[in-house]
């Protein structure tokens, strides 16, 4: 299935070869960080594992799934997406269906795993903006359809979304939708406008709630309460210092014995660091450049405006979630409720990313037969000729 004519081509396995790497990755980092913990809780150290692995394998069909269809059917799919990832995002707070952890109300029950409706909603706003650009690209300089209509969506979105609260989802959708309205070349006046008349509201929504205000405090100066609302950020320096440059060694990691919360999803990174040192640490980044540079390529390659700013759209999707997180883990940043693509344990994420992959190597794959026609290729030809007689 691999060697589909989807896969075939240098570019689309430029594409694949990072992703497996950082997947295999994770897999491994997953159960370095979660083996004590799921002994102690469940009375194995496989249940993280064997949960983490069931998402790998229905990511990568679906991936492959993906990467196989025709990715341009997607397109009336987007505003479908869009409607049911927010009745999602409002279910969420029903009795029953809604689940809560650390506060935080986010996911939907389901079964054997939980479901995180904000992810859904990156990839449906994706899907929706590359179609709305591409229908109306002669109208984008226009006030109300190129900016209006877009940012009126996203704030509904992300009014939905603060008060589960996740504040980490409404930046991260923020940055993806003014981002990809930037790439498709909205006046530059009104997007300079709406982010001057955001600071003050982000102020507001940090500010008057005091968690959030500690963590911006405690980011500045984390060692001023090492114990307390540093205590996540410093562990993670302690984390990376210890990995030196070849690290510790896996599985040899003392951070993931209950000293840096959230080892496996959020801070994940750190991990990285210490059992892999700065070595793995750069690889990983190595990884992710490669695939995000890959991404930007295929976007670039496409003669259909869809098509192009699907491709921008979705590795912006990714890249932003990549740089906010490894930002966070290393004190770049405040610290958010957000995983690593590919890498962190969690199934809403890892397997809308896997999504997102199948449809780059799908509008690789389509790139690469629009070359080849274009060369003339016999072969390419023949093959043609065979599909019409077919039909």
């Amino acid at each position: 299935m691999i060697n589909s004519r989807y896969m075939s081509s240098t570019n689309s396995k430029n594409i694949f070869i990072p992703v497996i790497a950082l997947i295999f990755i994770g897999v491994v980092m997953v159960y370095s960080s979660t083996a004590l913990l799921s002994v102690n809780k469940y009375g194995t150290g496989f249940h993280y594992l064997w949960s983490h692995l069931f998402t790998v394998f229905i990511g990568f069909v679906a991936m492959l799934i993906v990467s196989r269809l025709d990715y341009q059917k997607l397109r009336p799919l987007g505003t479908v997406m869009l409607a049911v990832s927010f009745i999602l995002l409002l279910a969420v707070f029903l009795p029953g269906i809604g689940l809560t952890a650390n506060g935080a109300r986010r996911w939907i029950r389901l079964w054997p795993t939980t479901f995180q409706p904000s992810e859904l909603a990156k990839i449906a706003m994706v899907l929706f903006l590359a179609d709305y650009m591409d229908k109306n690209k002669h109208r984008m300089k226009n006030l109300v359809h190129g900016f209006l209509i877009p940012i009126a969506i996203m704030l509904t979105f992300q009014l939905a979304i603060i008060f589960q609260p996740d504040f980490g989802a409404v930046m991260s959708l923020g940055i993806l939708t003014v981002g990809l309205l930037f790439l498709g070349g909205v006046t530059l006046r009104p997007l300079f406008a709406i982010i001057l008349v955001a600071l003050p509201g982000i102020f507001m929504l940090v500010k008057f709630f005091p968690y959030r205000w500690k963590r911006v405090t405690c980011f500045l100066d984390p060692w001023q309460d090492s114990l307390g609302c540093g205590f996540q950020l410093v562990q993670s320096f302690i984390a990376f210092g210890n990995g030196y440059v070849t690290g510790v060694g896996i599985g040899s990691g003392r951070q993931k014995l209950a000293f840096l919360p959230e080892i496996h999803t959020d801070f994940i990174f750190s991990l990285i660091g210490e059992e892999l040192g700065f070595l793995g640490v750069v690889a990983v980044i190595g990884l992710f450049l490669w695939l995000l540079i890959k991404g930007i390529m295929v976007a670039l390659e496409t003669d259909d405006p869809f098509s192009h700013y699907l491709a921008l759209g979705l590795t912006l999707m990714i890249g932003s979630q990549v740089i906010i997180n490894l930002a966070v883990t290393i004190g770049l940043a405040p610290t958010k409720g957000l995983p690593l693509p590919l890498i962190s344990y969690g199934g809403s994420s890892l397997l809308i990313n896997m999504i997102a992959i199948g449809i780059l190597l799908n509008i690789s794959g389509r790139n690469d037969r629009m070359k080849m026609e274009r060369r003339g290729r016999p072969d390419v030809q023949a093959a043609h000729v065979s599909q019409r007689r077919g039909r």
